[in-house]
């Protein structure tokens, strides 16, 4: 009971952050699941988590979306997918455990202390953000930041930043239900209990960001979420090292 009170308190924390933002639900969420239950139950369940989240953003803004960002974005991303989901399969839970602490908390440093250059990134950073992004899009479900860290130097309009990154994220959580489901990875018997139990809490923290969105100062919501994200990233190093030894 009390793995599923901390699942729900984080699932409703990280989809108030995806309904504000249009990403980094799986950021604040996986870190804390990793702690209360293995990532191969973990990943799959927020994968359901993200494909109503996603189709319910990006539907509701469908208007907003920058397409030609999305079929420049499209390619590479599916090709880092298909780079990620081996990982996902082969490599042991304590090296993925400190992968995706090392991987979060150098986004969330770069984004607390870098600075924009106030120009658009040129179009081959396409191809190096759609691996990466990808990749870890598989093995984690975390490649939203990614994906805005290249687009928020292109869409300067934060309505369709948001709505374009959340049609990104729902494609590859479409693409990772495809890998996932013929792998079997989504045949766990938990899964479908799992997930019904954190939709409620997904649902209620999307509307509530929504509602958020255009009545709370951005930049220090934002800075908020990467002090805490950083936090997380220190505790999955520490138990993905002391697993490793």
């Amino acid at each position: 009971m009390l793995e599923l009170a901390v699942a729900c308190s984080a699932v409703t924390v990280g989809y108030t952050i995806f309904g504000m933002t249009g990403f980094g639900a799986n950021m604040v969420v996986l870190p804390v699941l990793a702690h209360v239950m293995s990532l191969r139950t973990a990943v799959p369940t927020l994968l359901l988590l993200d494909l109503l989240s996603a189709a319910l953003l990006s539907s509701r803004n469908r208007e907003a979306v920058d397409t030609a960002e999305l079929r420049h974005l499209a390619i590479p991303m599916l090709a880092g997918m298909a780079l990620g989901f081996p990982l996902l399969t082969l490599v042991p839970e304590a090296g993925l455990l400190t992968l995706l602490g090392a991987f979060v908390g150098a986004v969330s440093i770069w984004n607390l202390f870098g600075r924009a250059s106030g120009r658009a990134a040129a179009a081959h950073w396409v191809w190096p953000t759609g691996l990466i992004g990808g990749a870890f899009s598989t093995m984690f479900g975390t490649g939203g930041p990614v994906y805005t860290l290249f687009l928020v130097t292109r869409i300067a309009d934060t309505t369709r930043l948001r709505a374009t990154v959340a049609t990104v994220i729902l494609i590859s959580a479409l693409v990772r239900l495809l890998l996932f489901t013929g792998s079997g990875f989504l045949h766990e018997s938990v899964l479908p209990a799992l997930a019904a139990a954190l939709l409620p809490c997904a649902l209620a923290g999307y509307l509530m960001g929504s509602r958020l969105h255009s009545r709370m100062p951005q930049a220090q919501v934002r800075r908020a979420i990467w002090l805490v994200l950083v936090a997380a990233a220190v505790s999955l190093l520490a138990r993905g090292t002391m697993d490793l030894i």
